[in-house]
């Protein structure tokens, strides 16, 4: 069962997205926080990761940074309220994050997380 983590500070988001994810047969680890989220990720191993990028205690671009930096090219789902998600091309090492806007409908994050794993969404980024 692949594994999941989900860093987002909205405790709603985070239910909807690990629901979501459980319901196809994902094994989901929630983190509201930029810190638990990093600390999850160095005492376990997952599969992929969707971060928020606006966080309360960080940016979820750092965050993202920061998994890339322990493990290059790790599908990576970045999830946003913003219109633009431009800004994330001005960080070169998440050039291959997908995007996703909120609010987004299940199959919307479905998709992302499959093309952030599959090669083609490691090749290039996808906007959903």
């Amino acid at each position: 069962m692949p594994r999941v983590l989900v860093i987002d500070d909205q405790k709603d988001v985070r239910a909807m997205v690990a629901i979501v994810l459980r319901v196809n047969r994902y094994d989901v680890v929630e983190a509201e926080s930029g810190a638990a989220g990093l600390k999850a990720f160095a005492e376990d191993a997952f599969d992929a990761a969707i971060v928020d990028i606006f966080l309360a205690d960080t940016s979820g671009i750092e965050v993202m940074a920061t998994i890339r930096e322990r493990v290059p090219g790790f599908p990576i789902v970045a999830i946003s309220g913003m219109t633009a998600l431009d800004f994330m091309g001005e960080a070169p090492d998440l050039a291959n994050v997908v995007c996703l806007q909120k609010p987004f409908r299940p199959n919307d994050l479905l998709r992302a997380l499959k093309a952030a794993q599959s090669q083609e969404g490691a090749a290039e980024q996808a906007a959903v």
